[in-house]
């Protein structure tokens, strides 16, 4: 068994490759559904994009129903915290995400132009308010979450939903959602023909550039915008400690300063920068491959850039720094984040078998005639 230093480390990496494999999978068809009413013009070409994610878009969100248990399991009490303080920004993306399903079931079980296009701007906005919302919840982080725990370890929350809608939050947002619109562009580009496919060629090389200006811009303010904070000390850190223990300020160079004192964490954001380079070549040389290499890549990278900035915070706090909850004191006991391990190791290769076995099959190209060949076996 891995002593307890090493589990939260571990538990940290694992968290975040969930998150990563979310935003991968989810991300695409997210995206394609937000670019599906703009550039489909016609309802085939849009019932085409619906069912280029047909296949794979309800097994993507395991991704997401994983990620948020093993925040549970591993750190219950950044999911106490962030889940009761964020209460209404979780619930507007609940709320956008049933849109999802019952648009998917119901948009073609008519054949009426108003309530398909009803049912395509449902599928838009299911879509487009999570991409929104995730990042400006990373933008948020950086600034720091309105908490303050007492001597009893409770959370009291003094923020409000409008706060989190700050300048910085949805520069933030913005940057998820031209990263995974990106994504859903290339996705369409290799699944798809004709016009469709050359109006998603266009809107990948747009979104890849919006990213790549709003992630350096994003960059620029992180260094410059305002402080960071540093974990002065921590204590034993190989003990489930209590979080008002630790010693944290604020100043620069704050959440740079891993990229200082670990040179390694620099290929974070030259890989998210150079995915979007990827993917802007990819699609002005119609080579999708290459575009949604280079969107994955810029997905990978945008997330460990944050990632490496926060490291070891996790939710940290602007009333009490000390407050703050890292990967050191924040996580369940030894005896959790072992067993958990264990049925990490087991389970998360089969989610990639068989992620990957639905894609090699259900593999191909949608097109008019596809749609006209199966009339009422696809969405």
């Amino acid at each position: 068994m891995f002593d307890y230093e090493v589990l939260k480390l571990t538990w940290w990496v694992l968290i975040g490759v969930l998150l990563i494999g979310f935003a991968l999978t989810d991300g695409f068809d997210m995206g394609a559904m937000i670019l599906m009413p703009l550039i489909g013009k016609t309802d085939k070409e849009r019932r085409a994009a619906i069912n280029s994610i047909a296949p794979h878009w309800d097994g993507n969100q395991v991704w997401f129903i994983t990620a948020g248990g093993a925040l549970f399991a591993a750190w219950p009490m950044v999911y106490a915290t962030a889940f009761s303080g964020l209460y209404w920004a979780l619930l507007l993306v609940l709320f956008a995400l049933f849109l999802r399903p019952v648009g998917f079931d119901y948009r073609s079980k008519l054949d009426n132009t108003r309530w398909r296009n009803a049912w395509d701007w449902g599928l838009f906005t299911g879509s487009l308010v999570p991409a929104l919302v995730f990042g400006v919840a990373f933008g948020n982080l950086f600034q720091g979450v309105p908490f303050q725990l007492d001597d009893t370890l409770r959370s009291t929350y003094s923020g409000s939903f409008f706060a989190l809608l700050n300048p910085f939050a949805l520069l933030s947002g913005l940057v998820s959602l031209a990263m995974l619109c990106a994504h859903g562009g290339s996705w369409l580009m290799l699944r798809t023909h004709h016009a469709l496919g050359e109006r998603a060629r266009r809107a990948t090389g747009l979104c890849a550039l919006l990213h790549l200006v709003t992630f350096g811009l994003a960059g620029v303010w992180l260094a410059y915008g305002f402080d960071g904070y540093v974990l002065v000390s921590q204590g034993d850190p190989g003990s489930a400690l209590n979080p008002l223990h630790k010693v944290v300020t604020a100043g620069n160079p704050g959440w740079l300063a891993n990229y200082h004192t670990q040179p390694l964490t620099l290929l974070a954001p030259v890989l998210a920068a150079l995915g979007s380079v990827l993917a802007l070549l990819g699609s002005s040389w119609r080579q999708a491959g290459l575009a949604f290499t280079g969107t994955s890549l810029a997905i990978v990278g945008t997330l460990a850039t944050a990632g490496c900035a926060l490291f070891p915070f996790v939710l940290p706090s602007s009333l009490d720094p000390a407050s703050s909850l890292t990967i050191w004191d924040a996580v369940s006991s030894h005896k959790t984040l072992g067993i958990m391990f264990a049925a990490a190791a087991i389970f998360v290769p089969l989610i990639l078998a068989y992620t990957l076995w639905s894609y090699v099959r259900m593999w191909g190209k949608v097109d008019d005639r596809f749609i006209d060949a199966n009339p009422h076996g696809l969405y």
